[in-house]
């Protein structure tokens, strides 16, 4: 058997949303859904295996909106009162469920989970899951990186260097101040590359980065092992491709293993179903129905023929993927090792919500696969891009192309007639961002407080999060009035500094609301000498 190294890349990331001026949020529940079934479970599987004493070392990367809304008082505050809320819920479904033993325990088993992290998340943790994440990471199981400020999409940032500055510079600071150290790598968002865009990572000390697999292959140059290994940028900074068999796997819409019919259904949930007065709080105003994650269908047939969820059967599926999964990556190296004189580099990101949010049965599958990497004649080990590179640091010089792993490769996801709107005002809010440097080059007080939360604000509307929604359809209305909002916010801004005024009653709610990077520096945006 030959042997081989296994990356594991999970990329943590949700768009800033927070919302103080209203007493509940709907979108406020992407973020406690994430906490519920991928960020604490996540956790509690990668504790186990720690215990267990089997072997594993992961990329993670967290980006700074995710952290930012982890560390935030007022979410947590709300996360417990949804957990609370849905708990309750719970004991009205094992009462409403009696005498029917499979969906009795299924409701058991969510109230349970719920009950279970409400204690990870209170007792465990103190409300800041940050903190058992970053104890794995001193303890040498994770590799923990970042990503763009606000999760901006670069490439289309081209023609504004100071923007793309302002994301990457941001992004470091904040992983230094909430995480304790400097970044190794970075994930771009979406792994959204054009040529060049190393210049600035380098910069700001990023010794790595991540692209699609065909941003390799179709490089300046023929890569001699394919994304079996790194390339190195002609400045020294290192991208690894990732493996399409593998991602494939998993992530394929026709063949990938979260498809399976014995899987949980994520759509059929009791939250779109039962009567609203029975679903009490949970239903907020103007009757709008949320999902509580109460499932009790598997993936099989049409909505009103799906089948009682079976979680022995699913257990079982999971296992078969998994062993599926490591025997294919078993041959896949011994066939790749034959031409190389090194062992190839499988690496494989996902996104980490896949893993227990939108795939219920996720975690189950990857602690299997890790375990089964664990095992002494799997001819595989666990690296990091960092360990990869402590082992070999000389590899082909290369430049990839212009890439992302969104649909059909490029940028047609985050550019297209349901969103190209977008991009003239933002850019026009770049520029006078920067033109706000350079009349203001060294405010303090008021002035400075105004001239950072008119950077926090121009930041906040370039994520790919918001071009993303709308593009795919449901919540689009949503994300063009955050677009929408933060613009207007920076050019009242930038209006008020043309007049010399200030509204501070409402700059200081604006800072309430919009509380993200505290230590932001409006002078990001300034005008940089080139980068070579």
């Amino acid at each position: 058997m030959g042997q081989g190294f296994f990356g594991l890349v999970l990329h943590g990331h949700l768009p800033y949303v927070r919302h103080p001026e209203e007493e509940r949020s709907l979108q406020e529940h992407w973020f406690f859904d994430a906490i519920s079934e991928t960020y604490l479970p996540l956790l509690l599987m990668l504790n186990r295996l720690r215990d267990e004493g089997v072997p594993f070392r992961i990329t993670l990367s967290l980006s700074p909106t995710l952290c930012t809304m982890f560390l935030d008082d007022l979410l947590q505050t709300r996360y417990v009162d949804h957990l609370h809320r849905l708990i309750d819920l719970g004991e009205k479904e094992i009462r409403r469920n009696e005498g029917n033993p499979v969906l009795e325990s299924l409701a058991r088993m969510y109230r349970d989970n719920y009950v279970q992290n409400l204690h990870e998340f209170i007792d465990v943790y103190r409300f800041n899951i940050l903190k058992g994440y970053k104890q794995l990471e001193k303890e040498g199981y994770l590799d923990i990186i970042t990503t763009s400020a606000t999760h901006s999409f670069l490439p289309l940032y081209q023609a504004f260097p100071e923007s793309i500055e302002a994301q990457i510079q941001t992004a470091v600071i904040s992983h230094g101040r909430v995480l304790g150290n400097d970044p190794k790598g970075m994930w771009i968002p979406e792994c959204g590359y054009f040529p060049g865009m190393e210049k600035y990572l380098k910069a700001y000390g990023i010794r790595y980065f991540f692209t699609a697999a065909h941003g390799i292959l179709l490089a300046d140059r023929k890569p001699r092992y394919g994304v079996y290994a790194p390339l190195e940028c002609p400045n020294g900074v290192y991208t690894f491709g990732w493996d399409l068999p593998s991602a494939q796997a998993v992530w394929s819409a026709d063949k990938g293993y979260p498809g399976d019919f014995s899987y949980r259904d994520f759509y059929r949930d009791i939250g779109c179903e039962l009567p609203l007065d029975y679903l009490g709080s949970l239903v907020f105003r103007q009757e709008i129905r949320v999902k509580t994650g109460y499932k009790y269908y598997a993936r099989t047939g049409k909505t009103g023929e799906k089948q009682p969820y079976d979680i022995r059967e699913a257990e079982r599926r999971a296992q078969e993927h998994a062993e599926n999964f490591i025997y294919n990556r078993q041959k896949q190296i011994c066939k790749v090792s034959q031409l190389m004189d090194r062992p190839p580099y499988i690496l494989v990101p996902f996104d980490a919500e896949l893993f227990g949010h939108w795939w219920f049965e996720g975690l189950q599958w990857l602690e299997r696969v890790i375990r089964m990497i664990g095992a002494k004649d799997s001819g595989m080990s666990m690296l990091t891009p960092t360990d990869y590179l402590g082992l070999y640091p000389q590899n082909q010089k290369g430049v990839p192309s212009f890439s992302s792993w969104g649909n059909k490769g490029y940028a047609e996801v985050w550019l297209d007639s349901s969103n190209d709107w977008i991009y003239p005002h933002i850019h026009k809010a770049v520029e006078r961002m920067a033109e706000l440097v350079e009349r203001f080059p060294a405010e303090s007080g008021l002035k400075e407080r105004v001239l950072n939360q008119a950077a926090r604000e121009v930041l906040l509307s370039q994520a790919s999060d918001w071009p993303f929604i709308m593009k795919a359809g449901p919540a689009a209305s949503y994300a063009a009035e955050r677009v929408k909002e933060h613009l207007y916010n920076f050019n009242q801004i930038y209006d008020n500094l043309c007049r010399n005024t200030v509204n501070t009653e409402w700059l200081t709610r604006l800072e309430r609301d919009h509380n993200i990077f505290p230590d932001i520096d409006y002078r990001v945006f300034g005008k940089k000498e080139d980068r070579t």
